[in-house]
């Protein structure tokens, strides 16, 4: 004290001798300091290291003592210079934060209330907006929502563009109960959590505190059991969370609560819901296709992920089989995440499986369609998923016996049907792989004719070869089921020997008659030919024998009127109400038949 020291030289002594447990020595040297230095503007400095100590030693009702003297010299012309103003703040905030964390939240207060009294009314702030929002934090704790309400508006008043002061206003509207001031603060949120991320050069704040926010915001919802608001905040999560798990999670969360509402919603809300899952699943698969290292997602994790998605997106599928297109979106979401997973048996029959039935899906609303352009659009997409889903089933079969799966006989099918309607040039040589095909079904030969003539496809041709190759197949039957067989002819006479067409050539008459003769063999050897279809059978006959009456083709319309006659002999129940009329009839075509043969002069 008898030299010339600088203050902060003092200021050093006075804390060898606080730290080394001289308290006694320590605190009257520092207050012979404060009466040396009395008019230095660094006064202050000696204060604070005295509140430090006091501190340090539990001694708080002195540290208060000594703060409130510091206030009441601020406002009397004894202010603090602004870099020791600023550690006395440092000072203040700790300590509450001390409190706080131990759960003391209106002592913490009392020290933040300390901070507070050092700025003027209506001080524009960042820091100040920072210590309402810790206020707020207490007071909610304290149930005093009313002052945390106050205390966040001055937070909002001298920072609105933070992310921690929309947080503040988030935690109020829950307590509250306010869902759309919640959602409502959720937006702000998220969009001040993208304005960050995308602020590269001077980012407001760390870019994963916006996503650990959201996190923290869908918790609080959910512990507060408001769904609508815990939805909103998990979505922002996963649109901005650069932590590929973190947003996982949020999609998982956003799955099991969106399904647990689907099952008790109408109609409208339902079908929103349906449109956000794809929305969950879509992100999904595009954060499994980002690049990815082992340390923000190991390979494993990359898998059981996928796998857990993909399943998700398969039931979904299944359970909304009464909207078709949605049903389709996520049978392929369901393909394409699988595609994340290893290649094993189980997988790629799965993969398989979605897409037969997206292609299904797909033909079946292309024939629902009025306009040309979105049938062409359902057919075109039908056809990429047969051949994504040929590519699958090629590497399947190389895992396994897969005799008795129908697979190869659907791809066909599904195949032909868009080709025949898009009117695919290569169409002619997929059937030509399937004329030469040993074991091809009946079945598939008469669904293969039925879909050759379903507009907008006309295939004549290719549909009497179907039914050709199928009567074949009955023919060979050891057992001949007549009612297929009937039903088949019936198609095969109808598209040969179409009604209403005068112009037939002879050759084509001569195959018709064929499929009579066949008729009346299967007639004659087997029992339950329709007699319906005998009935039609003798009509047809009966008719073609007219009409080559009325051209004067007298010997072609004997044989086909005789023809005619032919099925009448099989007609059971039916038989008495035709025979006489139909005796009647064919006695007077002969008879007109034999006077119109001798008019026609003989040939020289």
């Amino acid at each position: 004290m008898h030299h010339e020291l600088s203050l902060d030289f003092c200021l050093n002594a006075a804390k060898l001798l606080l730290e080394n447990g001289r308290e006694s020595v320590g605190f009257d040297f520092l207050n012979s300091v404060a009466g040396r230095f009395e008019s230095s503007p660094d006064l202050g400095k000696i204060t604070l290291l005295y509140i430090e100590f006091l501190l340090q030693n539990k001694r708080e009702l002195l540290a208060k003592q000594k703060v409130e003297e510091i206030i009441i010299g601020h406002y009397t012309g004894k202010q603090l210079l602004s870099e020791t103003l600023n550690q006395l703040h440092i000072i203040l905030w700790d300590t509450a934060a001390k409190h706080y964390e131990a759960k003391n939240y209106s002592e913490a207060l009392h020290w933040y209330n300390y901070s507070v009294s050092f700025y003027m009314p209506g001080q524009i702030d960042q820091n100040l907006a920072k210590l309402q929002r810790n206020m707020a934090s207490c007071y909610l704790h304290l149930k005093e929502v009313d002052k945390a309400k106050e205390a966040v508006k001055e937070a909002e008043r001298c920072d609105p563009n933070s992310i921690f002061t929309q947080f503040s206003v988030y935690k109020i509207a829950v307590m509250e109960d306010d869902t759309d001031k919640a959602v409502e603060a959720v937006i702000e949120m998220g969009k001040l959590a993208e304005k960050s991320s995308q602020c590269e050069d001077k980012p407001t704040v760390d870019e994963n505190t916006g996503s650990n926010l959201l996190s923290l915001a869908a918790q609080i919802a959910l512990e507060n059991e408001q769904q609508v608001v815990a939805i909103k905040a998990l979505e922002y999560l996963s649109e901005h969370s650069r932590d590929c798990r973190q947003v996982f999670a949020a999609l998982k969360c956003l799955v099991r609560l969106v399904l647990s509402k689907v099952v008790v919603e109408n109609e409208e809300k339902r079908n929103k819901d349906i449109k956000s899952m794809l929305t969950y699943l879509t992100l999904a698969h595009r954060k499994l296709a980002e690049p990815f290292t082992e340390e923000n997602l190991t390979r494993d994790i990359r898998t059981f992920e996928a796998h857990w998605f993909r399943k998700v997106a398969w039931n979904l599928a299944v359970q909304f089989k009464d909207c078709p297109e949605k049903m389709r979106d996520f049978f392929v979401l369901s393909f394409k995440l699988s595609q994340f997973c290893p290649s094993d048996k189980a997988v790629l029959i799965a993969q398989k499986t979605c897409l037969l039935m997206a292609a299904a899906i797909d033909l079946e609303l292309g024939r629902q369609q009025v306009t040309s352009s979105e049938q062409m659009e359902f057919l075109t997409q039908a056809l990429q998923h047969l051949q994504a889903c040929k590519e699958v089933w090629k590497v399947l079969k190389l895992t396994g016996d897969f005799a008795k799966d129908p697979t190869d006989t659907l791809l066909l099918l599904y195949e032909f049907e868009a080709k025949s309607k898009l009117n695919d040039p290569t169409l002619n040589s997929l059937m030509e792989s399937v004329w030469e095909q040993p074991q091809i079904e009946v079945k598939t030969l008469e669904i293969i004719a039925s879909l050759a003539m379903e507009p907008p496809a006309r295939y004549p041709v290719l549909c009497k070869k179907a039914l050709q190759g199928a009567l074949n197949l009955h023919r060979k039957q050891t057992a001949i089921d007549a009612v297929k067989f009937s039903k088949c002819l019936h198609s095969l006479i109808n598209l040969s020997l179409p009604t209403g067409v005068t112009d037939l050539d002879a050759c084509v008459l001569q195959e018709v008659w064929g499929y009579f003769e066949d008729a009346l063999s299967v007639i004659s050897s087997t029992d339950g030919y329709p007699e319906m279809e005998i009935l039609w059978l003798m009509t047809r006959a009966w008719n073609t024998g007219i009409f080559q009456y009325t051209i004067g083709k007298y010997k072609e319309a004997e044989q086909w009127c005789g023809l005619g006659m032919r099925f009448l002999n099989h007609l059971g129940s039916l038989k008495k109400t035709y025979e006489g009329h139909m005796v009647g009839l064919y006695s007077e075509v002969l008879d007109k038949l034999d006077r119109a043969k001798g008019f026609i002069p003989n040939e020289e």
